[in-house]
């Protein structure tokens, strides 16, 4: 019985699989028949008599379009098959069959097919006929394939005609409508998006979306569309409104989005690499995920903008606006960042690394855990900012406003601070091994048990710094002013402390060992000398010390 058992099921496998493969046969069949027809079509639509005269009627025209596309929507691999064959052909005339197809296109965006009388209505003669064919179909459904096949197929004679010098200007297809001076949006595109989609949330997205590359939709009116992974990759989107769309997922790589408003946007996991977004509008869109790579976003405009884990390695960013914006986990490493404002910014275990902020305004920014190694932020403005645990590493802050920063932890290491203004900023703890801190305002500043060791504090002001317990060896202080600065237990071996103003210094158990200083050193004031150690020969000799 086991085996009888075994045998059956073997049976029944064989007798699925083949009827399978036969299906798949059929299918293979019809489908090459309807490549055949699709090219006849295409080229016949399009040939003249001997009066320059279409052969086709415009009314058989339209209900050849409804006869062979009414019933379902075109395929990317049906599309693609058929395109090199149509133009190899030499019945393909694509002029002609564009202003034919664009001007059915045009009044099948009025209605006027679905709403005609039921004797001349198209869209229901062919539903009927489906219908006799026991396939259940409705009468949107009908309309709704027809145009959104011509479209696609409008779409893609654009996009063919723009990579021929000799049609580039015969062929230009704009989906939405031409824009004017005096309208200078087109909404024609969202009320087809609208109508695709009130038979299927997302119909137009599944059907068109793959179709919409390098297309013109420059000045479309797209607010609150459904365009969920469209490809626009080269499209151009110059001075088009998508606020409030849902663009999750789509791409719009190379494409042109300059002054483009996408304000409230939903575009997380977009692809926007290389694109042009110039004075584009992202105020307070979701683009968590998104890739912005080698992206041109001069002077956009990105307010309290959602870039959780973006990436916008070698993007110019620069003079954007960037104020409240997330860019926690964000990767921008080598992009350009000079004269961003980035005021409040969360920018928290973000990948700055090589970065240019020159110039940006980063004042109460979150940059804790971030990595700015190798970055430059000439004359930035850092006040207030959050710096804990950042990674400033041969980091360039020539003239940065450091005023008030909390640096708790952060890696200063072979920083360049020349000029830095860092007034009562918080660097106790921080390692400053080998920093240039020449010319710098150092006002107030904690850095008790900092390191600092061959750091550049030449020429500085550090009036009333406290700086007790810091590593100093091998420093350079040379010139710089040390009045009322706290340095009780400071490492300063090796020191360079030539034509420092040491008025009210507290030297208190501090290392003085092999210190270099001037011989006209003013050392009134100071306090503490009797309780510091390995004070220097010379120097006990000086001042008269036991």
């Amino acid at each position: 019985m086991a085996q009888l058992s075994q045998v059956w099921k073997r049976l029944i496998t064989y007798v699925k699989g083949s009827h399978i493969k036969a299906n798949q046969t059929q299918n293979n069949s019809r489908e090459l028949l309807y490549l055949d027809r699709l090219q006849q079509s295409l080229e016949e639509w399009a040939k003249l008599d001997s009066e320059s005269s279409f052969k086709i009627s415009d009314r058989q025209l339209h209900k050849q379009i409804y006869e062979l596309m009414g019933n379902c929507a075109l395929k990317p691999y049906i599309v693609e098959a058929v395109t090199p064959k149509l133009i190899a052909s030499e019945q393909f005339c694509p002029v002609l069959l564009f202003q034919r197809l664009e001007t059915f296109y045009q009044r099948w965006c009025q209605g006027e097919f679905i709403d005609a009388a039921p004797t001349d209505n198209l869209p229901q003669q062919k539903m009927l006929q489906l219908q006799a064919q026991n396939i259940a179909i409705g009468l949107r459904q009908v309309d709704i394939n027809t145009g959104l096949n011509v479209l696609i197929l409008l779409l893609e004679l654009h996009r063919y005609a723009q990579q021929q010098d000799h049609l580039k200007e015969k062929i230009i297809f704009y989906p939405s409508g031409q824009r004017h001076t005096n309208n200078f949006f087109t909404s024609q595109l969202l009320r087809v998006i609208n109508y695709s989609d009130a038979i299927e949330i997302g119909n137009f997205s599944n059907v068109v979306g793959e179709f919409l590359k390098e297309g013109n939709f420059s000045g479309a009116y797209l607010g609150d569309a459904n365009l969920t992974g469209a490809n626009f990759s080269g499209a151009n989107l110059n001075g088009a409104n998508l606020g409030d769309a849902n663009l999750t997922g789509a791409n719009f790589s190379g494409a042109n989005l300059n002054g483009a408003n996408l304000g409230d946007a939903n575009l997380s996991s977009v692809n926007l690499s290389g694109a042009s977004l110039r004075s584009i509008d992202l105020s307070s869109a979701n683009l968590s995920g998104a890739n912005f790579s080698g992206a041109d976003l001069c002077r956009a405009d990105l307010d309290s903008a959602d870039l959780n884990s973006a990436n916008f390695s070698g993007a110019d960013l620069s003079h954007a606006n960037l104020t409240g914006a997330n860019l926690k986990d964000a990767k921008l490493s080598s992009s350009h960042l000079s004269h961003a404002i980035l005021f409040s910014a969360n920018l928290s275990d973000a990948n700055l690394n090589g970065a240019n902020l020159n110039y940006a305004d980063l004042c109460r920014a979150d940059l804790s855990g971030a990595n700015l190694n190798h970055a430059t932020l000439k004359g930035a403005n850092l006040s207030d900012t959050i710096l804990f645990g950042t990674n400033l590493k041969s980091t360039i802050l020539i003239a940065a406003d450091l005023s008030y920063a909390k640096l708790n932890g952060a890696k200063l290491h072979g920083a360049n601070l020349q000029g830095a203004i860092l007034l009562g900023a918080d660097l106790s703890g921080v390692e400053l091994g080998g920093v240039i801190l020449n010319e710098a305002d150092l006002s107030g500043v904690i850095l008790n048990q900092a390191d600092l060791s061959g750091a550049d504090i030449s020429n500085a002001i550090l009036f009333g710094t406290d700086l007790s317990y810091a590593n100093l060896s091998g420093a350079n202080l040379s010139g710089s002013n040390l009045s009322g600065a706290i340095l009780n237990g400071a490492n300063l071996s090796h020191t360079n402390l030539s034509h420092t103003i040491l008025a009210g210094v507290d030297l208190s158990n501090a290392n003085l060992e092999k210190m270099t200083w001037s011989n006209y050193l003013e050392w009134g004031g100071v306090r503490g000398l009797d309780k510091a150690v390995n004070v220097p020969e010379a120097l006990k000799q000086q001042l008269g010390l036991r």
